[in-house]
């Protein structure tokens, strides 16, 4: 078959990485999505969310000149000796930014504030459907940058679904041990959301033509992950250890 070329066979591999990778923060939103629902209804939550963010880069990926025609600049202004040529990926790339940045601070807020009415669980079918109504607007989101990113890596449709398919199920077999990892420690909820801010600001300079790294992005938070781990290892290890004889 055309498709089962070496080409297309590193195409899928390096493809599925990158939409693993790109997925995290995906998979963060919507793991602190998910809190606020009851236990028993958090794992079909974020199972059905995963599924919908697969079935929404699919859709994308059969509108490619759709996606072509994003990238078209809708004007141009000069800030200083900053060019700005917005298109309509950007314009929505910036919105998603706020709104994530936005949704992020609320809950450090929340959290700071302790716990209260806007952060108890929410019940029935009606608070199901919307924090599925919120993951797929910020699917959205981050869909259009990795497919666009995806039709610039692989020629072929078929590898590009087959990559997004074999991440979104990686995530799915992950999502519920970060949830729960993110659960059961305060400290690493904080950190996730810093994470969806430092995200956040990543789009709204996207969105202005200012290009960071996504590496650097990535790395940043990988550390900041393995240094709070630590700490978490170490307050687990004193909390095991034996309280020190009192003096006499």
């Amino acid at each position: 078959m055309e498709w089962l070329t070496v080409d297309n066979a590193a195409a899928f591999v390096a493809l599925a990485a990158l939409e693993i990778v790109l997925g995290i923060d995906n998979v963060i939103y919507i793991a602190i999505l998910c809190e606020k629902l009851p236990p028993k209804e958090r794992d079909f939550a974020r199972q059905v969310g995963l599924l919908l963010a697969m079935g929404i880069r699919i859709a994308l990926l059969f509108s490619i000149s759709w996606l072509a025609s994003l990238t078209s600049p809708l004007f141009s202004i000069s800030i200083g000796s900053h060019d700005i040529a917005p298109s309509i990926r950007d314009l929505v790339l910036g919105l998603g930014g706020l709104v994530l940045m936005a949704k992020a601070v609320i809950e450090m807020h929340h959290q700071v504030e302790g716990p209260s009415r806007a952060t108890k669980p929410s019940a029935g079918r009606a608070a199901v459907g919307l924090v599925l109504a919120q993951i797929c607007l910020m699917d959205i989101v981050f869909s259009i940058d990795s497919v666009i990113t995806a039709i610039g890596m692989a020629s072929q449709i078929s590898v590009m679904v087959a990559a997004i398919i074999v991440a979104v199920l990686v995530m799915i077999a992950f999502a519920g041990k970060v949830s729960q990892v993110v659960t059961r420690h305060p400290t690493l909820k904080t950190l996730a959301l810093a994470f969806l801010v430092l995200i956040g600001s990543g789009l709204v300079l996207e969105a202005i033509q200012v290009h960071i790294p996504k590496g650097a992005i990535y790395f940043a938070m990988a550390f900041s992950l393995s240094v709070e781990l630590i700490n978490i290892k170490i307050r687990s290890r004193h909390k095991k250890a034996p309280a020190p004889p009192s003096g006499s």
